[in-house]
């Protein structure tokens, strides 16, 4: 049984730098003929010019933060897509909001390559726990396992107790979805007297895996490794059995830059990681993502030798992941914004026995007049995902610009 998905992964650095770049020559000039928002930033731009990264570096950057705005003020994809809304396949609202396109190609969003990595292989069963519901973390991990060949339970996020029973009884042999919430379902199966002793590989993200839990899952059974994927750009990075960094995707060109900047890190230091992508249908040219990495020096131990990061060291700004959702600054003053008698607030997420928390804290003048119920309903409606609600008085929060802390360990 081979190791690798396909010849790509252990081709040359020179190889692979010289495809690379040619691809991306060609996804410049259709950008800027196809995409009205590339052909403005892109103008002055000779496609044939891009001949390495230091060119690469010349162009301008888009972000992920402003994707909000430059959707509001041109809809639906603020420009960036190279094809009508009508010629998706899907179309998909993530937390902020942020609209997403699926274009037609088989593997979109090049997920198979990360779950061969985990070790699922043709005649699989995978449980997919990633949602299904107007986000495209659900479809994103199905288009990828149909590729390989694997049959699918569209989970989803939930019903804990159905979920165990359908493990008992359809016996899938991997699992895809956070890790805190496999830990979940494995609980969940041995208070109902369950078995899920099926599972015995997982592919996790959206979410830390810290090493105790890595772990706690080994000592169940399961092998388990995690990738690095957003809504827009798809895979970006994965992590092999070697469990020593995150290799780049194929179909990615990846780039470490000053965080909020354009300009690249020295190699090892730690940067934004700023993504090229060569879907037809949505051409991302330098998207900055806000996350933060650093690279590894040499190629992986398992024989792959594309660049590795060293996984999610971080965000650039305020905005984080919360059980594989993002949560935004602007959905925080939101929600204060629909309750004026809340002055201040901050949004404090911690982890509690590998489960992500997020706890409201408000300031008021009158802390008896304001329902923390209908703080909550807010949070959850404007985030999609539960909270609790504190009060404080006048004074109580810091005044320093904060409305995200997240107070979790990275390791």
């Amino acid at each position: 049984m081979t190791e690798h998905y396909d010849a790509l992964e252990t081709r040359t650095p020179e190889a692979r730098e010289a495809a690379l770049f040619v691809a991306l020559r060609e996804q410049i000039e259709h950008a800027k003929v196809e995409a009205p928002y590339f052909r403005r930033i892109l103008r002055d731009v000779n496609p044939r010019a891009i001949t390495s990264r230091d060119k690469l570096a010349d162009l301008p950057v888009t972000r992920k933060s402003g994707l909000i705005r430059l959707q509001r003020d041109n809809p639906p994809f603020g420009g960036l897509a190279a094809v009508p809304a009508h010629r998706m396949v899907n179309l998909f609202q993530s937390p902020g909001p942020i609209y997403e396109p699926k274009g037609a190609a088989v593997d979109y969003w090049r997920f198979a390559r990360a779950m061969f990595a985990a070790g699922l292989r043709r005649g699989d069963i995978v449980h997919n726990t990633f949602s299904y519901h107007l986000t495209p973390a659900g479809h994103m991990v199905e288009s990828g396992a149909h590729a390989i060949g694997c049959a699918v339970i569209p989970a989803g996020i939930g019903n804990t107790d159905l979920q165990a029973q359908i493990i008992a009884d359809l016996k899938p042999n991997a699992y895809v979805g956070t890790p805190s919430f496999l830990k979940i379902l494995i609980d969940k199966a041995r208070e109902l007297g369950l078995s899920s002793a099926s599972i015995k590989k997982s592919l996790v993200s959206g979410e830390a895996l810290p090493p105790a839990l890595r772990a706690q899952l080994k000592a169940f059974g399961i092998s388990t490794v995690q990738c690095y994927a957003t809504a827009e750009l798809g895979l970006i990075a994965y992590e092999t059995a070697a469990e020593d960094g995150l290799v780049v995707d194929e179909g990615a060109i990846v780039e470490l830059v000053e965080p909020g900047g354009s300009k690249p890190v020295l190699s090892g230091e730690i940067g934004e990681v700023v993504v090229t992508v060569f879907a037809r249908e949505y051409p991302l040219i330098r998207f900055a993502t806000g996350d933060l990495s650093a690279v590894l020096a040499g190629p992986s131990p398992c024989g792959r030798t594309n660049m590795r990061l060293r996984g999610w060291l971080g965000r650039a700004d305020q905005s984080t992941k919360v059980r594989g959702m993002f949560v935004h600054p602007s959905q925080i003053m939101a929600v204060i914004g629909r309750h004026p008698e809340i002055k201040k607030g901050r949004l404090i997420v911690t982890q509690s026995n590998g489960r992500d928390q997020m706890t409201l804290h408000c300031e008021t003048e009158a802390v008896g007049a304001v329902s923390t119920d209908a703080v909550a309903a807010s949070l959850q409606a404007l985030c999609k995902m539960r909270g609790e609600v504190i009060l404080a008085p006048l004074g109580g929060l810091a005044n320093d610009g904060k409305l995200i802390d997240d107070q979790r360990k990275l390791v």
